[in-house]
């Protein structure tokens, strides 16, 4: 068995400078060499590689292990998403029922920026809180691009939306997780988190219409703004804080988007807000009456996909699919890696199981959705295999790049560098409230999923927290909260939604138009965690 080591150049510092290196690499590959994402993954999963072998004194073959069994998790179930998402929305293209979906849109509003609040923020986030995964952000982009945004466009307003819902997904299963990584009670890690998200929940439908139209645009559609925002934020806030973590998201979603709905009944901006290369014609076309039967058939494969996602994720049926579960014991690394004090309380062998939830997994959902719709929709069993080999084709190159950066996800935690960076941010001192964020910001980064960064960091928030006389349950709710703006940027969440809007090649670009987003946002809450850690303490349950 080998022990990972977390300061191999006994200067926590340094070794957190060497751990950095991967990352920093990533970074500039995608920001400013703009290399293709599955290029950009490959490589920085290969230094990383290097790094862990040379400086961590990883063992070769732990070291390969270990990234090929993240690179497992991130074809299933991570890409089965994925293809299966991008698949149930070609259905609708190809039989020519999104020209009915968009035509119901467009009856609801013309302007681009509702239409950004009612598809990427309010249904994206009920999508996160029924399944997560990656689900909201290829559904809701997708969306988006058949209603007529540019792509880019898409893919960034479907990831920053994204931020508000993150922390309650998959019926709150990232804050779950941290209570049971930290001994915490998960409902006061719950109100914690519900005492810190509303506000950036309010601002997020803000800032997504001043990314798209400025403060002159913002100003003209406040009101719609201010209905979307506030109704998420205030049902955010009471679930989280009255019931538990499993329901806020899907009540904000539904509350969010019934209200914004109604509210656009009864108001319309003063002028309708398109996009510079886009005309009235382009973007009304094919616009004209349809009957509700022909709406609620073109809507069919999405809401089908609405109820199969929320019966996978009742708890009951859950468990009776998860019976059909697989379990593989990766020989060689399962439990080969021993993570050590104070990254966990006590000496624990790292488990390695691939878990095949071939029929509990969301993607399977999905699938189901999308083969009854081909009866619905009028589909031949041919073309509906032609279309799910060809979406399979088209998403070949974003496959490899997201078991790459799981890889890269896997390798940092079994080699102890993702521990080395969260040591160092944890000897900041009267200073860590501010870093908290931070380092579920990193995590998230490193991992694409909030879940897996409160596994990781949530027990050294804790100690750290304890070390320094602050409520560890704020720093462990904060590295949920933070985890969430780390999304937007996660190499996964780039290349999910490169895939599904048709930017496969163009991570570069859209890592680019979110980053700044995302740090903007880590500090706001950076800056929130440290005023209620030394200033605000009355709002730590």
């Amino acid at each position: 068995m080998w022990t990972q080591i977390y300061d191999p150049m006994n200067s926590i510092f340094l070794s957190a400078l060497i751990s950095a290196i991967p990352m920093v690499y990533y970074l500039w590959a995608l920001a400013i060499k703009r290399m293709k994402g599955h290029i950009a993954g490959i490589t920085t999963v290969l230094l990383s590689i290097i790094i862990a072998i040379l400086v961590y004194g990883m063992p070769i073959n732990l070291a390969l292990l270990t990234t090929g069994y993240g690179a497992l998790y991130g074809i299933w179930p991570i890409s089965w998403i994925i293809v299966t998402a991008v698949f149930l929305y070609k259905i609708t293209v190809k039989t020519g029922q999104f020209d009915i979906i968009r035509s119901s849109v467009v009856t609801i509003t013309e302007d681009r920026r509702l239409q950004a609040l009612l598809i990427a923020f309010s249904f994206g986030a009920f999508l996160e809180g029924a399944a997560g995964y990656g689900t909201p952000v290829a559904i809701s982009a997708a969306l988006l691009v058949g209603l007529g945004f540019e792509p880019l466009y898409a893919a960034g307003l479907a990831l920053i939306a994204n931020t508000a819902p993150v922390a309650f997904g998959a019926i709150g299963i990232p804050v779950i997780v941290a209570g049971n990584t930290t001994g915490i009670d998960p409902f006061l890690i719950s109100q914690m988190v519900g005492r810190q998200l509303p506000f950036l929940s309010f601002f997020v439908p803000f800032w997504l219409v001043f990314i798209m139209s400025g403060w002159k645009g913002t100003k003209e559609v406040m009101p719609a703004i201010l209905v979307s925002g506030g109704s998420f934020a205030i049902a955010q806030y009471f679930t989280s804080n009255f019931i538990g973590p499993e329901l806020p998201d899907i009540t904000s979603a539904l509350f969010s988007l019934v209200a914004t709905a109604l509210f656009l009944k009864v108001w319309k901006p003063k002028t309708i807000f398109r996009f510079k290369n886009e005309t009235v014609k382009t973007s009304t076309q094919n616009h004209q009456t349809y009957t509700t039967g022909q709406i609620i058939k073109a809507w069919s494969p999405f809401i089908l996909l609405t109820a199969f996602i929320i019966i996978w994720g009742i708890p009951s049926i859950k468990n009776i699919l998860g019976q059909t579960t697989i379990k593989f014991h990766i020989p060689g690394l399962d439990k080969a890696v021993m993570q050590t004090a104070p990254i966990v309380t006590k000496a624990t062998p790292y488990a390695a199981v691939f878990k095949f939830d071939w029929l509990a997994a969301a993607g399977t959902a999905i699938l189901l959705a999308a083969f009854i719709s081909k009866f619905i929709v009028g589909m031949s069993m041919r073309d509906w295999l032609n279309t799910f080999a060809e979406t399979l084709n088209e998403l070949k190159f974003p496959i490899i790049t997201i078991s790459s950066v799981l890889g890269l996800a896997y390798i940092y935690n079994y080699a102890g560098m993702s521990g080395t960076l969260g040591l160092a941010l944890a000897k900041t001192g009267h200073l860590f409230p501010f870093f908290a964020p931070i380092l579920g910001w990193l995590g998230v980064f490193l991992t694409g999923s909030d879940t897996s960064a409160n596994a990781l960091f949530g027990n050294l928030q804790k100690i750290t927290a304890n070390q320094i006389g602050v409520n560890p349950v704020l720093t462990v709710a904060a590295n949920s909260s933070g985890g969430v703006t780390g999304k937007m940027i996660s190499p996964q969440s780039i290349a999910v939604a490169t895939a599904s809007t048709g930017l496969v090649g163009k991570e570069g670009d859209l890592f680019r138009f979110t980053f700044k987003h995302s740090i903007m946002f880590v500090i706001i809450i950076s800056i929130m965690t440290y005023v209620q850690a030394y200033f605000l303490s009355w709002m730590i349950p």
